[in-house]
């Protein structure tokens, strides 16, 4: 009878076993396609920037015959200053959407520990089975039962409705035009565990900060799939 139990004890365990090294496979799956969506989202970027430089060098060269032309023909001073103002206005459009398009973040770990005084709260969703990127550290949530098992960068907790985890403090700089420094902060993430409904894992999360960051800014850190609503 004990070798019975036993055996069956050691079924039980080899069961387990290898329902955590296919949970691990898939895992390992997801990690390497959202890699791999990054490497194609960044591909993407830097075309939509190179066609944005070459859409703003040709609409100069456009503006530049402009300026030419009307310099051959006299003009009135009120329509010559009307027409300045609307180049000015146009370049100043266009300068815009290419500081857009060329936002790029920077994550790394810390290298000095400053105070986070800065909050910014935001109220989120996880899609559960889905490794969510958040600056360099990856996420993702699975409910069982009635706890949320949550995968930090390889570190797992059980959560329960009301507790929190926390993503370690990161460094941050976003740029714009490859040269210019917007933001150059520390940040830390705490998140806390809202519940489950319809395959969505819900959280308030605190960012926080070593300097005041405006949330146009902020929000290059969060990926689109936690729809992030201020709260």
């Amino acid at each position: 009878m004990d070798d019975l139990t036993s055996r069956d004890d050691e079924q039980k365990q080899e069961i387990a076993r290898e329902k955590a090294r296919l949970e691990e496979q898939r895992q390992q799956q997801e990690r390497e396609k959202a890699a791999e969506k990054g490497r194609q989202d960044e591909q993407k970027l830097q075309k939509e920037r190179e066609l944005a430089t070459e859409k703003g060098r040709k609409q100069g060269l456009e503006e530049e015959r402009a300026r030419a032309k009307a310099q051959e023909k006299p003009k009135s001073s009120g329509g010559s200053g009307l027409k300045i103002l609307l180049y000015l206005i146009v370049i100043a459009i266009i300068a815009v959407v290419i500081a857009v398009l060329t936002l790029s973040v920077t994550v790394t770990n810390v290298t000095s520990n400053y105070a986070l005084p800065f909050t910014t709260s935001y109220a989120v969703t996880f899609p559960e089975g889905q490794s969510i990127a958040i600056g360099s550290s990856h996420i993702s949530v699975l409910s069982y039962q009635n706890e949320l098992i949550s995968d930090i960068d390889g570190d797992r907790q059980k959560l329960v409705v009301g507790e929190d985890r926390v993503i370690a403090e990161r460094r941050a700089v976003i740029t714009t035009f490859g040269v210019i420094r917007l933001m150059d902060t520390n940040f830390q993430i705490n998140l806390k565990y809202k519940g489950e409904r319809d395959n969505l894992a819900y959280f308030d999360m605190a960012v926080h900060t070593s300097q005041q960051v405006p949330d146009m800014l902020l929000r290059q850190l969060l990926p689109a799939e936690i729809h992030a609503t201020p709260i």
